[in-house]
């Protein structure tokens, strides 16, 4: 969903009918995978009764009546629960109106100590289930997809120049712009911050305002959409912002953390190609734990799918249907597909590396789980979900670019560390 078109729809209960219609989809899923497992295991039996002459008849006769049964009950079941929620919509249509008012919704606290309330497992859970599945509810319209949005201090704000003025009343013309990772919200940008700052609302975000002046913006978004089509709709929505901002923005900083930077790279793509002017702002970009060679874990994971879907076996197959249903901001992560011409073409060896923005700095961020960043352990496992070589920086960089590694950081560790923002403080330098 394109960003204007998200920021109009409304919000107040749109949560709550988003699950209740996650609920009836996992019904209806849950028949079909019991679908794959009964044809699996008919297809053992058969293999073995094909073979003797005298039943192979009868056991395909009993197999089709049986086949025609269990369809018939899957039906029914499927049929069942989409009058039960085409009443519940009704029903919520008449209980729930849309009053909420338009362009301002207040955001969960970023502070490290929030962990233990409901609305921060509300918050996390639908992060996770945005990477999941996300794609699919935003194709579905469903009210959990996260779709994307600006965050300002504690709202998320529909980009108009009156609301930015009101909730940024003191704006700084230096803009440091937060993207997140995969499977996360903006939230995540304080994890530990009592563990890592002495105080749970301490951040990178926090800690570039006190000590380089500028104002912190963080991206919210949908991580299970393409990584192209969240860098596309980026590119347009930070045009949009640069005229919404309360004051001349003169320094756009980029700050993306594992997917964020493969997003934030293929905005800069996008933007170039449209002309867009914000690209003139940036002058600097950060790129923390970010694939851009791909990651091994979502590798492993296609590797995985691909074998037990071609064992003919109940538990393989039905496995292997969840796994192969995972969503296309997840396969994206394979190879760091940036355009939409890397993940239309089967062959990582055709992908082409997004440009890099021109005529800026790009700081390239990796961490390893060794304390020595140079063991072989350290360099075969990375931070657990993305190697160093992969995070240091695309294939080919066609000017110099700055890479830094720590020892002993694991990957989410990367949006918060001191010894990582002491690197972004040193490539910042004071006015």
């Amino acid at each position: 969903m394109a960003p204007a078109e998200d920021e109009k729809r409304p919000r107040r209960f749109a949560k709550l009918r988003g699950l209740k219609a996650l609920i009836h989809d996992t019904v209806d899923a849950t028949t079909r995978l019991v679908d794959v497992g009964h044809e699996s295991a008919s297809r053992g039996v058969r293999r073995v009764t094909d073979r003797v002459d005298p039943i192979r008849k009868p056991a395909r006769f009993v197999d089709d009546v049986r086949r025609l049964s269990t369809r018939s009950v899957l039906w029914t079941i499927r049929a069942v629960n989409r009058v039960v929620e085409l009443l519940t919509d009704t029903a919520l249509e008449v209980a729930l109106p849309e009053n909420e008012p338009e362009g301002v919704v207040a955001a969960l606290a970023l502070r490290s100590d929030v962990v233990t309330e409901g609305a921060w497992l509300a918050d996390a859970a639908i992060g996770l289930l945005n990477a999941a599945v996300g794609d699919t509810l935003e194709a579905q319209g469903n009210g959990l997809d996260m779709g994307m949005v600006f965050r300002a201090r504690d709202q998320y704000l529909a980009l108009e120049p009156a609301l930015w003025a009101e909730f940024v009343p003191n704006a700084s013309p230096k803009v440091a712009l937060f993207v997140h990772g995969l499977g996360t919200t903006e939230w995540s940008w304080c994890l530990e911050a009592e563990a890592y700052h002495g105080d749970p609302a301490v951040c990178f975000g926090a800690l570039l305002e006190a000590d380089r002046g500028f104002t912190p913006v963080y991206l919210r978004y949908n991580t299970g959409r393409r990584v192209s089509l969240n860098g596309r709709d980026l590119a347009m929505a930070l045009e949009r912002f640069v005229a919404a901002y309360p004051v001349p923005i003169e320094d756009l900083a980029l700050i993306g953390h594992s997917m964020g930077g493969l997003v934030l790279r293929s905005a800069a793509h996008y933007g170039l190609e449209a002309g867009h002017g914000w690209t003139r702002l940036v002058r600097r970009a950060f790129y923390l734990g970010s694939p851009h060679q791909g990651a091994p874990l979502a590798q492993l994971g296609h590797s995985v799918t691909g074998i037990l879907e071609a064992v003919d076996h109940p538990a393989t197959k039905v496995i292997g249907a969840i796994l192969g249903g995972r969503s296309a901001g997840i396969h994206d992560l394979r190879y760091g597909a940036l355009v939409d011409e890397d993940w239309l073409t089967a062959d990582p060896r055709a992908m082409g590396d997004a440009a890099l923005l021109p005529g800026i700095e790009h700081h390239f961020v990796s961490a390893t789980v060794t304390e020595d960043p140079e063991h072989p352990l350290g360099a075969w496992i990375g931070d657990l979900l993305v190697r160093g070589t992969s995070a240091g920086g695309p294939r080919e960089a066609r000017f110099p670019i700055e890479t830094q590694r720590y020892g002993g950081v694991m990957h989410h560790q990367l949006q918060n560390h001191p010894g990582v923002y002491a690197q972004l403080l040193l490539a910042i330098p004071e006015d």
